[in-house]
């Protein structure tokens, strides 16, 4: 067969060449692996957790950087472009680099098939391997312990926190979705819980694999006011002035906390200084997370899909001040918990512009729709062909003092941020 030459025509085959987009299960991503024959030569992060990853990636590897090392991260999934899913040295991995690397995944699985996302985490693996780092941040994706980034042997691993999301694959009680993160731990090595209030499965998973747990509230922790805060370790060691991370939210502290954990558990082999720390955390960036755009009216984009990242964003909101009226737009994935999402935020805005998304999960508008009725909003609620429509609906209706809150999906948030760029 012949192979792709550019980085799309590789997405298109990968994309179509799998029945499935998820497949849990460690057997094949491992065969192949192998078969790459690329051991690892630095520490390597494992982040799992299920709202909070992509923003802990970000802040150790922005503290990792400021250190002076040579730093690789693999997150999912993308906003704009794939490339952002492999970042080497602070930047997007090139076209040319992830070919090569797709192609030598491919010349070593042989028949053995992969799916969309392992065949990707491989090839992040290879462009990483051929790069000569001094740490790699791996993203889990789904889970933990059966996700493909769990073929690699961590220095440290870090659940950020377990709530409800993706329970046709997790299991559908906390206490099992707490097993499953758990699975990223290993046998003394450094197992950082970012969640202050972990489930007992966790806890006792950690305890069974032999972990170094350290769980946030208990191990280490932090305190604050307006202005600065401090870290704390338990036994009395403390870290106090910091300046509050770049990164908005209220949720922030918990991932900086934990990401000043992990590096505390591995100072013996990849020391950071206080001042790479702040640095770090000073000059940290990362789009979609409560991202608040320059002008008027208020914009603000939020990846939240779930009942837990719709909550924080609720409290994000209630800090931002007085807005007259709040426009919302709504896209979500029929997997997800929409009703839970939604109840969370419906007081909050007085404006639903609900968008469908493409399938096959996406949900349609009028389903959005009929689910905020549901949930009891009587407020305004309009129906779009998708986000950047309901978006410039927006832009067209709300005043100049008030705020346009996008969320629900990386996929609305997307739809916008390219609509934006558009001439």
């Amino acid at each position: 067969m012949q192979l792709p030459e550019t980085l799309e025509g590789w997405l298109s085959l990968l994309e179509h060449r799998h029945g499935q987009s998820i497949e849990l299960g460690l057997e094949r991503v491992r065969s192949v692996k192998d078969a790459l024959n690329l051991p690892q030569t630095c520490p390597v992060f494992l982040i799992g957790g299920t709202n909070g990853k992509g923003s802990t990636c970000a802040l150790l590897e922005a503290v990792l950087l400021a250190a002076g090392y040579r730093v690789g991260v693999y997150t999912s999934p993308h906003l704009l472009a794939y490339n952002e899913r492999v970042r080497i040295d602070g930047r997007d991995a090139p076209d040319e680099v992830l070919v090569a690397a797709f192609a030598e995944v491919e010349h070593a699985r042989g028949e053995i098939p992969l799916t969309y996302f392992e065949h990707g985490t491989l090839a992040a693996w290879v462009a990483f391997a051929h790069a000569g780092l001094d740490a790699v941040i791996l993203e889990v994706g789904l889970g933990g312990r059966l996700d493909a980034v769990n073929v690699f042997e961590p220095a440290c691993s870090i659940v950020t926190s377990v709530a409800m999301d993706h329970m046709e694959y997790l299991g559908d009680t906390r206490e099992a979705i707490g097993f499953e993160k758990a699975g990223i731990f290993r046998a003394g090595r450094p197992a950082i819980c970012g969640d202050p209030m972990p489930p007992v499965s966790l806890v006792r998973q950690a305890e069974t694999l032999g972990a170094r747990l350290w769980v946030s509230g208990r191990d280490f922790g932090f305190a604050g006011d307006q202005n600065q805060w401090a870290f704390w370790l338990a036994g009395g060691s403390r870290r106090g002035g910091l300046a509050y991370p770049a990164l908005r939210g209220t949720n922030q502290l918990l991932n900086a906390a934990a990401v000043m954990a992990a590096c505390e558990s591995v100072r013996d082999i990849l020391p950071v200084s206080m001042q790479a720390i702040r640095q770090g955390f000073m000059l940290v960036d990362l789009p979609g997370r409560f991202q608040v755009l320059p002008g008027r009216p208020a914009v603000v984009l939020d990846v939240a899909h779930n009942p837990q990242a719709a909550g924080v964003l609720n409290e994000n909101l209630a800090s931002m001040g007085f807005f007259p009226e709040t426009w919302a737009v709504l896209g979500m994935l029929s997997d997800k918990d929409v009703a839970g999402s939604v109840t969370l935020l419906k007081d909050r805005v007085d404006h639903w512009l609900v968008a469908s998304l493409p399938a096959p999960r996406g949900l349609a508008a009028s389903a959005l729709a009929r689910i905020l009725r549901d949930v009891g909003v009587t407020t305004d609620i309009s129906e779009f062909a998708g986000p950047a429509a309901a978006y410039e609906h927006a832009r067209g209706h709300a005043a100049e003092g008030d705020r346009i809150v996008v969320f629900g999906s990386f996929l609305t948030v997307s739809d916008v941020m390219v609509a934006r760029k558009a001439p």
